[in-house]
C-alpha cells in the first residue's frame, strides 16, 4: 500500500505539504499542489479517511437511516439530504431499519460507529424515549417524519392530522357520505395521526364513522388491493376511498378495475402523500401532498447547523394540501 511518504518523496515536498493537499488547505500554491497531485496519482495513492477523521475530529460524511430502500417516497426523500449535504461537501451513508425495531437500533449503531458527524434518522418502530436519548449523546441528531414533543426543534415534520382531515373533508364537500377508509398499519405514528384527522373531519360534518367503514392496510400497493375487496365483501359499498398512502391507492385502483369498477364514475379514490407516479396513473390520483423532498433538504440543513455550526434558517413543520387531480368526480 502506497503511503504518504512515497507520496512526498516523489513530489519533492514536505510531509506536511502533502497534508495540506490532502485536506484542501488553501495554504499551497497550485504549482505544488500539481505537484502533489500528479505523484498521488502516479503511486494510486487514496487517503485513509478514517485515519483523516481521527486526526480532524471529522469525518464529513453524514449517516441517514430510512425506514426501506425500494420505495418512491423514501427515494425522494434520499436524493433531496443527498443533494443538500453534497452541495455542502458532505459524503452520506444509508442504512436502513426495515421496520423493526431492532434493526432501526443496529443500522443506528453501524452509522455511528463509522464516525459519521451527525445523522439523520427515519424510524418507524423505536420508541420516543430511545430516539430521546439520541440527541443527548455527543453525535448531533435530526428526526424526520416523526414529532418527539421534547426534542421538537430536533425533529422536521408533516401535519399528518391536517393531512388526513384535508383529505376527508375534500371528499364530504365534494357530496361524498358514503366513505371508505384504507388506514396505513398501526404501529406507525404518521399512519395513525392520518386515521386521526380521517375522524376529526366525519365528527366536524356530523357522519357517522362505522367499523365497516375502515379497513387496515400496511402501505403496499397489494394491500390496498386487498382491502378494497374486504370492504366490498362485507357489504359497504362506498362512493369514495381515501387511502392512507398512495401506493395503496394505486392497488385499489388496479383492483376496481378488475372487478368492473369505474374510477372515477363509481367509485372515487384518493391518496396521500403525492409520489411521483401519483400523475401517472389512470386516472391521475388526487392526493394530499407530502413534501418529503423539502423536509429532506430541511433535515440535511437542520444537521449541518448542529454538526458543522452552519446558520441555515429552519422549518421544522410542514403543512400538507389537497392536489387534484381525476379520480374524484362529486356526487
Amino acid at each position: 500500500m502506497t503511503t504518504i511518504y512515497e507520496v512526498s518523496k516523489l513530489a519533492g515536498v514536505s510531509l506536511a505539504t502533502v497534508s495540506r493537499v490532502i485536506n484542501k488547505n488553501d495554504a499551497v500554491s497550485s504549482k505544488t499542489r500539481e505537484k502533489v497531485l500528479q505523484a498521488m496519482q502516479t503511486l494510486d495513492y487514496r487517503p485513509n479517511s478514517i485515519a483523516q477523521s481521527l486526526a480532524s475530529n471529522r469525518s464529513n460524511s453524514i449517516g441517514v437511516l430510512v425506514s426501506q430502500l425500494d420505495s418512491p417516497f423514501f427515494g425522494k426523500m434520499m436524493v433531496s439530504i443527498e443533494d443538500e449535504l453534497r452541495n455542502e461537501g458532505k459524503q452520506v451513508l444509508f442504512a436502513a431499519g426495515h421496520n423493526l425495531e431492532s434493526v432501526e437500533k443496529d443500522s443506528i449503531e453501524f452509522l455511528r460507529s463509522r464516525l459519521c458527524d451527525g445523522l439523520i434518522v427515519h424510524c418507524e418502530q423505536a420508541s420516543d424515549e430511545y430516539l430521546h436519548s439520541l440527541t443527548t449523546a455527543k453525535i448531533p441528531v435530526v428526526i424526520i417524519n416523526r414529532h418527539i414533543p421534547i426534542i421538537e426543534d430536533k425533529c422536521i415534520v408533516l401535519d399528518n392530522v391536517m393531512g388526513g382531515f384535508l383529505a376527508t373533508e375534500y371528499a364530504i364537500l365534494q357530496g361524498h357520505k358514503d366513505i371508505g377508509y384504507i388506514a396505513g398499519p398501526q404501529d406507525k405514528k404518521d399512519a395513525v395521526e392520518r386515521f386521526n384527522g380521517f375522524e376529526q373531519a366525519m365528527a366536524k360534518h356530523g357522519i357517522d364513522c362505522l367499523p365497516e367503514q375502515i379497513v387496515f392496510g400496511n402501505y403496499t400497493e397489494a394491500s390496498g388491493g386487498d382491502c378494497l375487496s374486504h370492504l366490498l365483501r362485507n357489504g359497504f359499498i362506498p362512493s369514495i376511498i381515501i387511502c392512507a398512502n398512495d401506493e395503496m391507492a394505486s392497488g385499489a385502483m388496479k383492483q376496481a378495475r378488475d372487478l368492473g369498477i369505474d374510477i372515477p364514475k363509481d367509485l372515487s379514490i384518493i391518496g396521500y402523500d403525492n409520489t411521483s407516479f401519483a400523475q401517472y396513473l389512470y386516472p391521475q390520483l388526487t392526493t394530499i401532498n407530502n413534501p418529503i423532498g423539502d423536509m429532506g433538504k430541511m433535515a440535511a440543513r437542520l444537521i449541518l447547523n448542529q454538526a458543522y455550526d452552519q446558520k441555515n434558517t429552519i422549518k421544522n413543520r410542514f403543512q400538507p394540501h389537497v392536489v387534484v387531480r381525476h379520480s374524484v368526480s362529486p356526487r
